[in-house]
């Protein structure tokens, strides 16, 4: 523990990581100043040099400290602490191998005596001198360094208070609470990086729980990489704000389940009689069990860089609806850098004259679109007159309001920069944007997302840095003659239980077009899609992919074998992890060929390529996951009426739809 606490040897008492201490905070900090970047002959090689010197730098800690200087170890890149692991450290090691292998590096790189250190906690930090290093328990055994220099939050921490707690300790520290003093010669550079190496992986990449896992391939694969770059891109400001605070509490929750589990297994070991305490105990192990293994497949989802792409960051946006006016009144608002004579009675013209028997309406005028925004009520109207507007926050709209451009949308352009999340955050009832053009620079998240409520998108254009346009579970969005483009991720994300209507768009120069994500759990119904004349160009990728559980593409493939093993599966769910249905194949198999029937009522002239074929697996995975809901109902006991698959049909309209030059096709499938 951070607070010097660790007394027991081996990995299990090491893996407890320390809290970052205000020290390791101000180095890295530091270490990002002081430039992050360096050349391919970088200082963390883990073999000796043959240049006198050292290659590294010292730090010392801002404000009055009578402390030697340390090495500065904070600044290594991705690609560094990647080689380090993979080439030097843990190779291909399992997780129960991590200790041996970390020990092994240890002994090749280490000095073994001789140098000093700084052993720094949250109470205190204290001048050391290691005299040996236990290789195989990750610890140094260490004395008081002369002349003895003490730093403490507590003053009744003395030199006798101090050798009392290192005769507590057996003189033995943890290597990851040491901090190398600096030394320019050159001898120490290695053991600095070496302990640098370990500290950082018992903080950021080991988990209590990795030894227990089942070791299918080598450790470094399947937990330090994926972990690695995602420290890396929270560093780099590639995650969005809310994602990070998620994956942080989900660590918390299984650490601390964890430890439950932990003590209730321990609990249970050393009792022998059949007790019915023992019975409910052996319950709730089950239970935070289950708990556990549902908190670390979600860790697991964002780790993954490709996962945390595909199923995406469900934010649950927390802005509040305004309402109407306590007057009733609503207003409109004018949005202009400069109001010329010209424009303002071209607006008095058009848009601002009032109706014979209209009530009378308030104008309030606007330097910029976000101050316009945020002085909305249930109701106003927001109108942008031409200009380049530079906005360096969110657009986050909980009421139903209209934002529209007075002109063409490139003659109204909103730009937004400045590190971030979403552009335009969509929560409210009605929303109808039109006739604007949104330009997205160095973002996180998408240029627009519908969390719920319906927004309506009528020509505009959206040139996107991110993904494009995100339509969560229970929203509904339209978007018609508009132009979205840029986006790396993909154009438009469609999530389960969502509306989503697609008029004469063009889409194009995204990683995908269109992205459907699907999921097993019967609890997420299919997007209702409608697509009607899109040009769907020059996207890298597909230009529609559908997501969906490998457990669908592999019906088909396990009905053909034959055999007897392959006539049930069992299906779980993320909502019951313990509780298994076996689903019959060649049901799911005859009421997902129904699919052909109604592709082949669309007439052939209606249509291009690749529309039939979104048809065939929208309508596929409805039926299939459909088929899942009504066997688990039967399970029950509880019977609903069957399903007519003909009338799926009016839920999808895929018609008229142009697919050119996208890299991979107009359609594929990305199975989890």
């Amino acid at each position: 523990m951070a607070d010097g606490s660790l007394t027991g040897g081996g990995l299990e008492a090491a893996a407890m990581a320390p809290e970052r201490t205000g020290w390791a905070v101000e180095q890295e900090l530091a270490s990002l100043e002081k430039g992050l970047f360096q050349d391919e002959d970088s200082c963390s090689d883990c073999s000796y040099r043959d240049k006198p010197g050292s290659s590294l730098q010292s730090f010392r800690p801002e404000g009055k400290t009578f402390f030697p200087e340390i090495f500065q170890t904070n600044q290594l890149l991705f690609y560094e602490r990647f080689r380090a692991y993979q080439d030097y450290i843990l190779a291909d090691c399992k997780a129960s191998e991590v200790q041996e292998f970390t020990a092994e590096f240890l002994e090749k790189v280490l000095e073994p005596s001789g140098w000093r250190a700084v052993w720094h906690t949250n109470v205190f930090k204290v001048l050391v001198e290691v005299t040996d290093v236990d290789f195989a328990a990750l610890k140094a055994v260490v004395r008081l360094a002369e002349p003895y220099l003490c730093d403490s939050q507590v003053s009744t921490f003395t030199m006798e208070c101090m050798k009392e707690l290192l005769d507590l300790k057996e003189h033995r520290l943890p290597l990851q609470e040491l901090w190398v003093v600096f030394d320019d010669s050159g001898v120490y550079d290695q053991t600095a990086l070496a302990i640098e190496h370990v500290r950082f992986f018992y903080q950021n990449i080991w988990r209590s729980w990795d030894e227990e896992e089942e070791d299918e391939y080598d450790y470094f694969v399947r937990c330090v990489e994926p972990r690695l770059r995602l420290h890396y891109d929270i560093l780099e400001d590639r995650v969005p704000s809310g994602l990070i605070v998620d994956y942080r509490n989900l660590l918390s929750q299984c650490e601390e389940s964890y430890r439950k589990f932990l003590n209730l297994r321990s609990s249970l070991s050393n009792c022998n009689s059949d007790s019915e305490q023992e019975n409910i105990s052996m319950v709730e192990g089950l239970k935070l069990y289950s708990e556990m293994e549902q908190l670390k497949q979600k860790l697991k989802l964002i780790e993954n860089p490709l996962l945390r792409y595909v199923f995406g960051y469900q934010k649950n946006s927390n802005i509040q609806a305004k309402g109407v006016r306590s007057s009733g009144q609503k207003i409109t608002h004018v949005v202009s850098s400069t109001m010329m004579a010209g424009l303002l009675r071209s607006l008095l013209t058009d848009r601002l004259c009032q109706e014979p028997g209209e009530e009378e309406r308030e104008i309030q005028f606007h330097s910029d679109p976000l101050s316009a925004i945020n002085a909305c009520f249930e109701g106003d109207t927001v109108i942008v007159c031409p200009g380049h507007y530079v906005v360096h926050g969110t657009f986050s709209i909980a009421d139903s309001i209209e934002l529209e451009g007075y002109g063409l949308p490139d003659d109204i352009v909103i730009e937004k920069r400045g590190k971030g999340d979403t552009f335009v955050d969509c929560t409210g009832a009605d929303i109808k944007i039109s006739g604007i053009k949104f330009v997205q620079h160095d973002a996180v998240e998408g240029i627009l997302i519908v969390h719920r409520g319906k927004t309506t998108l009528e020509n505009c254009v959206l040139q996107c840095e991110t993904t494009g346009v995100t339509v969560r579970t229970s929203a509904e969005f339209l978007m018609k003659n508009s132009d979205l483009y840029g986006a790396k991720g993909a154009g438009i994300e469609i999530y389960p239980g969502s509306q989503c209507t697609l008029s004469d768009n063009g889409i194009h120069h995204c990683k995908e077009g269109i992205l459907i994500k699907d999921f097993l759990d019967e609890h997420y119904d299919i997007p209702k899609i409608s697509m009607v004349n899109n040009i769907i160009h020059n996207n890298e990728g597909y230009g529609v992919v559908l997501v969906k559980p490998t457990i669908f593409s592999d019906l088909q493939e396990n009905a053909e074998d034959g055999t007897e093993e392959n006539k049930a599966l069992k299906i779980q769910t993320s909502g019951e992890p313990d509780v298994a249905e076996r689903v019959d194949l060649e049901e799911l198999i005859e009421c997902a060929t129904g699919k052909m029937e109604l592709c082949a009522r669309i007439d052939p002239s209606e249509q291009v390529e690749g529309n039939c074929e979104i048809v065939n697996e929208l309508i596929a995975a409805s039926t299939q996951k459909g088929q899942i809901k009504k066997k688990r109902l039967s399970e029950l006991g509880i019977t609903q009426a069957d399903d007519n698959l003909m009338s799926q049909e009016m839920f999808v309209g895929i018609v008229g739809n142009q697919f050119k030059w996208n890299g991979k096709g107009s359609f594929g499938t990305f199975l989890f």
